[in-house]
């Protein structure tokens, strides 16, 4: 179990999420940081991998939704899964994890 507990969860605004920890840290995560830090196989494989990149793409398909996060689903007692609007749902993010990034 994790030395850091999510007192407060909030929704913000933007899409993102606010969470208080046990700890008195504040952590504020924009949607899009959360989604490039997302800790699962696929996203940490493509971010240490070198992709072919088509010359005349000029828009990623996730450039064309606004990133937010729809929900987030506790995972036992030591972490969430975060599920995105662009259909992303396959990261689940430790509570050490996500204190580390805030």
């Amino acid at each position: 179990m994790s030395d850091y507990r999510p007192l407060a969860i909030r929704r913000r605004n933007d899409g993102g999420i606010e969470i208080d920890w046990s700890d008195g840290m504040k952590s504020v995560y924009t949607p899009q940081f959360l989604r490039d830090a997302c800790p699962c196989a696929t996203c940490r494989e493509k971010r240490t991998v070198p992709t072919d990149t088509n010359p005349l793409q000029v828009l990623q398909p996730a450039d064309v939704v606004e990133m937010a996060v729809s929900t987030m689903e506790p995972v036992g007692q030591y972490a969430y899964k975060v599920f995105f609007s662009d259909g992303h749902d396959s990261g689940i993010y430790t509570l050490e994890y996500l204190h580390e990034l805030g």
